[in-house]
């Protein structure tokens, strides 16, 4: 299929139509690939696990990699900001970061398709992140939860102004944390799309000179791909570093 828009690829269409009653519960191109996402995490894990990668006295490339996920999510992101309390979550911390890394990853396949592009995937992400951090700040702190709304040694007269601001700050959040990774990787892909058209344009011309240029934009499609690499990891890293001071303020009352 060739798509004559940029915005074309990130068209959500029914690969198994299932409908039941009045509900929908076809299977589509975003919901396989986030299925393959997930799949591909627990079946890394697995062989990572194994006795012939994970008890060998070298390490293996796989697992060299995956230890530097380790040490960079227990590290620098769970210990530098939420401490020793945050210990608990690493299990899941880690896989929400390679989960999002898989799903941005998957989506430069060719014909394949990015989850992470459509706004409600990542805001139902964000959503449950947001509700899962507030049940967690009430089971540990009960009403000292709304301490986060006023901060400490404030007056009677700045707490009406206070109290608002800090409001909308908060629940504001699953809104920022779902847009900033929908528009990054809905944005890097849509240039890719637009390089790739504009070069695949230009080869049909039978002027050597127009037929040169067009080796151009591949180079600098080239260059794009690679800079989407690493938006995709770190685009997941910084979804996990928001999640994790998210999860501070709960666990800490900061």
């Amino acid at each position: 299929m060739i798509l004559t828009s940029p915005l074309e690829q990130f068209q959500v269409f029914p690969i198994l139509p299932v409908y039941l009653w009045d509900f929908n519960f076809s299977l589509t191109n975003s919901s396989l690939v986030l299925f393959l996402g997930g799949f591909g995490f627990f079946l890394l894990l697995y062989s990572l696990l194994s006795k012939e990668v994970c008890c060998s006295f070298v390490p293996e490339r796989w697992q060299t990699i995956v230890e530097t996920f380790y040490e960079v999510i227990a590290g620098l992101v769970i210990k530098d900001i939420i401490g020793v309390k945050g210990q608990g979550f690493f299990p899941f911390l880690f896989s929400l970061f390679c989960f999002i890394s898989l799903s941005n990853l998957m989506g430069l396949v060719p014909y394949s398709f990015t989850p992470t592009s459509q706004i409600i995937v990542t805001f139902s992400l964000a959503l449950f992140l947001f509700l899962g951090t507030n049940i967690i700040c009430a089971r540990l702190h009960k009403f000292s939860f709304f301490s986060l709304f006023l901060p400490p040694g404030s007056s009677l007269t700045l707490a009406f102004v206070l109290i608002p601001i800090e409001l909308v700050s908060y629940f504001v959040r699953p809104i920022s944390l779902s847009v900033r990774l929908f528009a990054n990787m809905m944005a890097g892909h849509t240039l890719l799309k637009v390089v790739a058209g504009f070069s695949w344009n230009m080869m049909p011309f039978e002027t050597k000179g127009l037929f040169i240029v067009h080796f151009l934009p591949l180079f600098i499609l080239v260059a794009v791909l690679v800079l989407e690499l690493g938006v995709a990891i770190i685009q997941a890293y910084v979804f996990t570093v928001l999640t994790t001071i998210y999860l501070n303020d709960a666990v800490n009352l900061h």
